[in-house]
C-alpha cells in the first residue's frame, strides 16, 4: 500500500472519530442540571412502633441531578449524612447509629438516579406539578438496591425562566430486608419500614453538558 493512500485513510479515520464525539458532546450538551440546597432541604423520616411513633431527621449533605429531557436518561447523586441522624433521644440515637445505621462505618446513604419518566419538556416549560418517576440505585450500609422514587416537581415562581423549583417524596425504605437489624425489644415491637420524606428547594439553572 502506498504512503499517500495510508495517510489519506488515517485522515479519514481520524475525521470520523471526532464527528462522534462531537455528535456525543452535543447530545450530552442539552442535559438539564437539577441542584439541590442542602440549607433549604428538609429530610426526615418516621418509624412506626407497638408504643409510639418514631420522628427523626437527616441532613442532606449534597445534591446534584442531571438528565436529558428527550430520554429521561440520568446521572447524579443525591447523598445524606448518616451520622446526623436524630431523633431527640440521646439513648435511642446512640444505639440507632451503634447498632443499626452503623454510621461511623456507613457514613453516607446515597441515592443515584439512572432514568427519569415524566412529562419532563412541562417540567422544564412550568406547566404546572409535573409528578415524576425517577429510578436509580438506593446505597444504604454499603449495599446497593434498585429503586423507584415518585417525585413531585412544581415551579416556585409564575415563571420557569426564573430556575426555582419545589421537589418532594415520600417513600418506603425496607430496611429489615435490606440486612440491617431491627430494633425491637420484647416490649417494643417496631416496624420492618422505615418512611422517607423529601423536601427541597431545587434550582434548575440551565441545559448543560455535565454527563
Amino acid at each position: 500500500m502506498r504512503a499517500g493512500s495510508l495517510w489519506r485513510r488515517l485522515l479519514r479515520a481520524c475525521a470520523l472519530f471526532v464527528s462522534i464525539l462531537a455528535l456525543s458532546l452535543a447530545v450530552g450538551a442539552q442535559d438539564a442540571m437539577v441542584n439541590f440546597d442542602p440549607a433549604t432541604t428538609q429530610v426526615t423520616f418516621t418509624l412506626a412502633a407497638t408504643l409510639h411513633t418514631v420522628h427523626g431527621v437527616f441532613k442532606l449533605k449534597s445534591g446534584q441531578i442531571h438528565f436529558d429531557p428527550q430520554t429521561g436518561k440520568a446521572g447524579g447523586a443525591i447523598v445524606l449524612d448518616a451520622t446526623s441522624a436524630n431523633t431527640d433521644n440521646a439513648s435511642r440515637d446512640s444505639k440507632m447509629h451503634a447498632e443499626i445505621l452503623e454510621s461511623a462505618k456507613f457514613p453516607e446513604i446515597t441515592f443515584i438516579p439512572t432514568q427519569v419518566t415524566g412529562p419532563l419538556a412541562d417540567l422544564l416549560a412550568g406547566k404546572g406539578t409535573a409528578q415524576l418517576q425517577l429510578a436509580g440505585i438506593f446505597r444504604l450500609h454499603g449495599q446497593d438496591h434498585a429503586m423507584i422514587i415518585p417525585v413531585s416537581v412544581s415551579p416556585a415562581s409564575a415563571s420557569a425562566a426564573s430556575g426555582q423549583f419545589q421537589a418532594s417524596t415520600k417513600f418506603d425504605v425496607p430496611y429489615v430486608k435490606w440486612g440491617l437489624k431491627n430494633p425491637s425489644t420484647f416490649v417494643l415491637r417496631v416496624s420492618d419500614t422505615v418512611s422517607l420524606e423529601i423536601h427541597s428547594a431545587v434550582q434548575i439553572p440551565r441545559l448543560t453538558a455535565n454527563r
